[in-house]
C-alpha cells in the first residue's frame, strides 16, 4: 500500500493493554494563508456511527489485496466507526467468514473516497494515531482515479504514510508507477527522533504540485520527489486526480504476519483528513 498549518495537538490517553484509547474531539482549525481547504472529514458523527457515506465507501473482502494480507475487511461497526470526533479502524483477531465464503482469522477495515472525491495537486494531510505490533500495517495513501481503465500501477500511487507495526519509530513515504511499483517503489523513511509513533497523534502529509511531491511528518519535510528520482526510462504519472484510502491491514508483504507478541484488538485512530489547494491554483 501501498495539506501545512500550525495545529494544536490534543493527545489521547491509551490504556496500553488493548490498544484502545480514550478519545477527545479537536477543533476545526483554518489552514494558513498559502492553502485553501477544498475537502475534509472531521469525523464528528455520532458515537458508533459509520463514516459519512457521501464521502467514503467501505471496501470489503478477504482476498489479500495483492499483498498477501490476512484480514477480512468488513463494514461492521466493530471494525469501523466514529467515536468522540475520531474515526476508529479496529483490527481484531477472530474467526470470520464473509458473505463470499472466504474465511479469515482477522478482521479490519478499509475505506476510500473513490467516486466521492478526487483532486489533482494540493496538500493532503491526516492526523493519525497508529497502532503497534508485529503484523500491523496502517496506511494513508492515494490512488489515481483512472485506475478502472488505466489499471495499477499506471494510474499511480502515493503512499503518504505506511508503517510496519513492529518498527515503532519509522514510517515510509513512497510513490509507485509503471516500472517502479511494489518492492521497486521510490521510497524514503522518516524516523521519529523521540518516543514511539503509536504513543500519540502525528500529522502525515504530502504537498503535491506539478512534477514535485513533498513528504512531511508533523510539519517536518523529510523527502522531495521529482521525475529525476525515477528509474531511467520510466514515466511520472502524478498529473491527474487521485482519491484517498485509509486502512489497517493485518499481515502481508510489508509488515509480516502477527506472532505471539501481537496484542489484539489494535486501533488506528484518525482525527481528521483535510485536503487543500494553493490559492494561486484557484485564482
Amino acid at each position: 500500500m501501498k495539506l501545512f498549518t500550525t495545529l494544536i495537538l490534543l493527545l489521547a490517553c491509551s490504556d496500553g493493554m488493548t490498544g484502545h484509547t480514550t478519545l477527545t474531539a479537536s477543533p476545526v482549525l483554518k489552514p494558513n494563508r498559502d492553502w485553501i481547504l477544498t475537502w475534509s472529514d472531521e469525523f464528528n458523527g455520532a458515537n458508533g456511527s459509520a463514516p459519512d457515506a457521501t464521502k467514503w465507501s467501505i471496501v470489503t473482502g478477504g482476498n489479500g489485496f495483492g499483498n498477501k494480507e490476512l484480514e477480512y475487511y468488513t463494514s461492521r461497526s466493530q471494525n469501523v466507526h466514529q467515536e468522540s470526533g475520531k474515526l476508529v479502524i479496529e483490527a481484531d483477531k477472530e474467526d470470520f467468514t464473509g458473505p463470499d465464503g472466504v474465511n479469515r482469522n482477522y478482521t479490519s477495515a478499509r475505506m476510500k473516497t473513490q467516486g466521492h472525491f478526487a483532486q489533482k495537486y494540493g496538500r493532503f494531510e491526516a492526523k493519525i494515531k497508529i497502532p503497534y505490533g508485529q503484523g500491523m500495517w496502517p496506511a494513508f495513501w492515494l490512488l489515481g482515479d483512472d485506475i478502472p481503465t488505466t489499471k495499477w500501477p499506471a494510474c499511480g500511487e502515493i503512499d503518504i504514510m505506511e508503517n510496519s507495526g513492529k518498527n515503532r519509530t519509522k514510517i515510509s513515504g513512497t510513490i509507485h508507477g509503471p516500472g517502479y511499483s511494489g518492492g521497486k517503489g521510490v521510497t524514503s523513511a522518516f524516523y521519529l527522533p523521540k518516543g514511539k509513533l503509536s504513543d500519540k497523534f502525528h500529522i502525515f502529509a504530502v504537498e503535491w504540485e506539478p512534477e514535485v511531491i513533498r513528504f512531511y511528518v508533523d510539519d517536518k519535510l523529510y523527502v522531495t520527489r521529482t521525475p529525476a528520482d525515477l528509474p531511467a526510462g520510466t514515466k511520472w504519472v502524478f498529473d491527474h486526480p487521485f482519491f484517498i484510502i485509509l486502512n489497517l491491514a493485518v499481515g502481508g508483504n510489508f509488515s509480516g504476519d502477527p506472532d505471539e507478541t501481537t496484542v489484539f484488538p489494535q486501533r488506528m485512530l484518525v482525527d481528521y483528513v483535510r485536503v487543500y489547494t494553493r490559492k494561486t491554483d484557484i485564482q
